[in-house]
């Protein structure tokens, strides 16, 4: 039937037709979604005498816009699906109630064909009335074929019938989800402002503390030229240790271990959110100032322990006026940096492996109880992009 073909084409390929997307992908990725905003939300929640007015808390803020608009998105994107199929589903019964109705009339006129052809007699005094044996054989296959077109024809108006009704349910499902979807994203959408509103109040005090911004932007740079000149050292002395203890074939596999593993390495931290990302960036405050980030910050809320991203070698632990620890793993020809840490559980010389505990990252009472890790990878001398090697959230 034309109704269940388009049923079967349609319907069954709707998830991908907009989006490339399922629904249950959508869900799946509300779902994470919902989970990160309520930890940012736990984040921010903390009471006056603890915060103070500081780029992170601001970042943290820009996490929280990001990851609701990432929702907002979704819930239309979900929308279009569900209204895609109550369109199709709406094609889909009219398509139906035609063919039932057309079944019908052609049932009805074949009971009455087969009446007029029988002359309304008995089936059995309708053969036994035939003028020889050729004759009631041909009758008798016309009322046994005449019984098998009716029993398929009434099987097919039940199926169709049932087809029907569970079209019309389907439709008024997705009509209810519909609405309901929609409350939501309303919703969130509001949540959005009231967010914004934040984020502009918290832009507008920190632009009265341009003077402190900068000097912490230039603490930034003193800390960022000290481990870089901690790496270059680094270097420079396995250079010369290499003449005559060459790399072994355990680090050089680890390296290729590690380059092999690219978008694919755990996080560093048990929970957190990059607030800091890598490379030349915007400040979100001065105006025309950029700032230069040799890796990435990941805030996380309270205590928490920073882990090797993968098995290693610790060549540095060396400490940064200002700024606690660092801790420098080799794997290979590649070089993982976390700084900002306290009771440091490794030493130089210490094998690690993925997963161990390194120390832990320093939290800032006076900025709401968050702990904010910089974690920096390095290809020998060149910085590499972090988030381009850990797994993905």
């Amino acid at each position: 039937m034309k109704a269940k073909l388009f049923i079967l084409i349609l319907i069954g390929l709707y998830p991908v037709v907009l989006t490339g997307q399922t629904r249950a992908e959508l869900e799946e990725m509300r779902k994470k979604n919902l989970q990160e905003i309520e930890y940012v939300n736990r984040m921010l929640k903390t009471t006056a005498s603890q915060k103070k007015d500081n780029i992170n808390e601001l970042r943290v803020i820009g996490k929280q816009l990001n990851l609701r608009e990432n929702l907002i998105n979704e819930y239309g994107q979900e929308i279009g699906l569900l209204e895609y199929r109550i369109g199709l589903n709406r094609i889909a019964l009219e398509m139906l109630e035609q063919d039932l109705n057309n079944l019908k009339k052609e049932y009805a006129w074949a009971i009455v064909s087969a009446y007029k052809a029988t002359k309304g007699t008995p089936a059995l005094a309708f053969i036994l009335s035939s003028s020889d044996f050729n004759q009631g054989y041909k009758r008798l296959k016309y009322i046994q074929q005449t019984a098998k077109y009716r029993r398929n024809e009434s099987e097919t108006i039940a199926a169709l019938y049932n087809e029907l009704n569970s079209t019309k349910s389907r439709l008024e499902r997705d009509r209810k989800n519909v609405n309901e979807l929609k409350k939501k994203e309303e919703r969130q959408k509001q949540m959005l402002r009231g967010e914004q509103r934040q984020k502009e109040r918290l832009v507008s005090n920190l632009s009265r503390k341009e003077r402190q911004l900068k000097q912490d932007l230039e603490e930034k740079r003193r800390i960022a030229r000290q481990i870089e000149k901690e790496i270059e050292r680094l270097i420079e002395e396995e250079r010369k240790r290499s003449t005559t203890d060459p790399m072994s074939n355990e680090m050089r596999v680890i390296g290729e271990s590690f380059g092999e593993n690219r978008g694919r390495l755990p996080w560093p931290v048990e929970r957190g959110i990059i607030t800091g990302h890598f490379g030349l960036q915007p400040h979100p405050v001065l105006r025309n100032v950029t700032e230069e980030n040799i890796g990435i910050e990941i805030t996380s809320s309270g205590g928490t322990k920073a882990k090797a991203v993968f098995k290693g070698k610790v060549v540095r632990v060396f400490a940064i006026s200002g700024a606690n620890m660092a801790v420098i793993i080799r794997h290979g020809k590649f070089l993982t940096v976390y700084q900002n840490l306290i009771n440091v559980d490794v030493k130089a010389e210490d094998d690690v492996e993925i997963g161990q505990s390194l120390g832990d990252v320093y939290v800032d009472n006076g900025s709401g109880g968050k702990a904010v890790l910089k974690f920096m990878v390095y290809e020998e001398k060149k910085k590499l992009d972090p988030e381009q090697w850990l797994t993905k959230k």
